[in-house]
């Protein structure tokens, strides 16, 4: 049995999207395929009329493809701050910038109307 089969769909740029289905039905096997976690076998994924292959999720955050991944506590050890920053920990020197990424995460928090100190 294919987990995806024939599937097609568009997406503005800059929105935020989900994906509502029944379990099995390949969400999270397409989320994985577009954020370059899994290589698709056959199809094509298109970005501004060009055809891509992220092949790494560092390359999918390149094209601007990232995914919010459904596990709720994928990295239990880290902070709040360090989970939202995971993809793009902001740097100085080498170094971790704690106070940037502080910043960022509550830049983050403040666009979905989230209150101070969650």
């Amino acid at each position: 049995m294919l987990a995806l089969d024939g599937v097609s769909f568009e997406v503005e740029r800059g929105g935020c999207h989900a994906l509502i289905g029944e379990n099995g039905a390949g969400k999270s096997t397409l989320g994985k395929i577009l954020a370059g976690v899994y290589t698709p076998d056959k199809g094509e994924i298109y970005l501004d009329g060009k055809s891509v292959r992220p092949a790494t999720p560092l390359a999918a955050r390149h094209l601007g493809i990232a995914m919010v991944h459904q596990e709720l506590a994928f990295c239990p050890h880290l902070t709040v701050a360090e989970n939202l920053c995971l993809g793009d920990l902001p740097g100085r020197a080498g170094w971790l910038d704690r106070r940037r990424m502080r910043d960022q995460a509550r830049a983050l928090l403040a666009e979905i109307d989230a209150p101070p100190g969650c």
